[in-house]
């Protein structure tokens, strides 16, 4: 029997996305890859999901989420004058890939244009790929920020143009005056914004964060994209969330609940208990990230061949390095030292000649790893 090729975008995915099947680090080995925060999730989240079991809550959910939970998110969003957020407005779902995934496949068909700027979040454009749509990497300021002329000449057409805000890999915020800047190249254009805000908990002192859904001009045309999984540090619970404009959110439910159904029934229950957690349990995490970044800077920023622009968000550092070497070579090599990375090709054409770290991990394991990091640039340099 003649064996069956794998669908077409499959195949094209293979060809193009250079995400990496990331496995446990070998022992010895320093990992500063991951974007997984090292804490552990805190225990009123757990124990409301063990109460939820053992009150028989294990039955299937309402496909958009929990009404009450639905409710609460809405509650959080900003305020929208003239108009109140609802449960209708919230999608829950298997984590923010999937809520990515959804509006994606909901809202980009075949040959329809996506606008990214890069370095970017790799999930983005692989999930344009298998959408049928194109990608239009559009090449961020030497700042980091966005380069608003290039987005002006790449917009006009667009379907969509997806972005993350704090920025993975860059760990730049975007100011207010870019977002109203977007607003005002969209105007009169029905391109969706999709704003990944994944790490709006995790701000830098010195930066402030503007939701997309706070600027008036983008209000209306923003699908926001959240998860519990940086914030609480609940990343294997696969909690996510999109609120925005009702008709792309129907969309989008109708995608989810077609490709993964409703959210495990316990896991919400645990969602509600985060949401009621104290800031402090909150600030302690960002606090510590915080710490973290003023030790990357220390220990990066007078290295020799390396280029460090001072994360403003998030957890991550995004390093530009002059040896001449791929990006996905460097990353093999530092590996063999003993250190994983990401590699900065990985985030689009222009992510070539940096790497991605983060320093989502205990100090030591940064300081172990940065050292094996400087040691190895240390070397390679003539």
């Amino acid at each position: 029997m003649t064996r069956r090729q794998p669908a077409f975008r499959v195949r094209k995915l293979r060809r193009l996305s250079r995400r990496p099947a990331l496995a446990p680090a070998p022992p010895g080995t320093v990992s500063l890859a991951m974007g997984e925060p090292d804490f552990p999730t805190p225990p009123t989240v757990i124990r409301a999901a063990v109460d939820a079991l053992r009150e028989g809550r294990t039955h299937y959910a309402d496909q958009k989420g929990l009404p009450e939970l639905r409710t609460a998110l809405a509650a959080g969003l900003p305020d929208r004058p003239g108009r109140t957020w609802s449960a209708d407005d919230v999608l829950v779902t298997h984590g923010a890939t999937a809520g990515l995934a959804a509006i994606v496949f909901a809202m980009v068909g075949t040959g329809d244009r996506v606008v990214i700027p890069g370095p970017a979040y790799s999930l983005y454009a692989d999930l344009v790929t298998l959408a049928g749509g194109t990608v239009d990497f559009v090449p961020l300021a030497p700042d980091l920020h966005w380069d608003l002329d290039a987005l002006a000449e790449a917009l006009p057409g667009a379907t969509m143009m997806i972005f993350s805000n704090p920025s993975n890999p860059t760990g730049i915020v975007h100011r207010r005056s870019e977002l109203e800047a977007l607003g005002k190249l969209l105007d009169g254009s029905d391109a969706l914004v999709v704003s990944d805000e994944a790490y709006h908990r995790l701000v830098h002192p010195g930066n402030e964060l503007t939701s997309a859904l706070e600027v008036e001009s983008l209000r209306d045309r923003t699908v926001y994209v959240q998860t519990f999984s940086k914030t609480y540090a609940m990343t294997g619970w696969r909690v996510g969330y999109l609120a925005g404009p009702r008709a792309a959110v129907d969309a989008a439910a109708h995608i989810h609940r077609t490709c993964n159904g409703s959210l495990n029934t316990a896991v919400q229950y645990a969602a509600l208990a985060a949401l009621d957690l104290p800031d402090s349990a909150v600030e302690a995490m960002a606090e510590k990230y915080r710490q973290r970044r003023e030790m990357v800077i220390a220990l990066l920023s007078d290295v020799p061949g390396l280029h460090l622009t001072a994360p403003e968000g998030a957890f991550y550092a995004f390093l530009r390095y002059d040896i001449g070497l791929p990006s996905e070579t460097v990353a093999g090599e530092l590996a063999d030292r003993g250190v994983i990375v990401r590699a900065g090709a990985e985030y689009g054409p222009s992510g070539e000649g940096h790497l991605r770290i983060s320093f989502a991990a205990s100090e030591d394991a940064l300081r172990l790893g940065l050292a094996r990091l400087v040691r190895y640039f240390d070397e390679a340099r003539p």
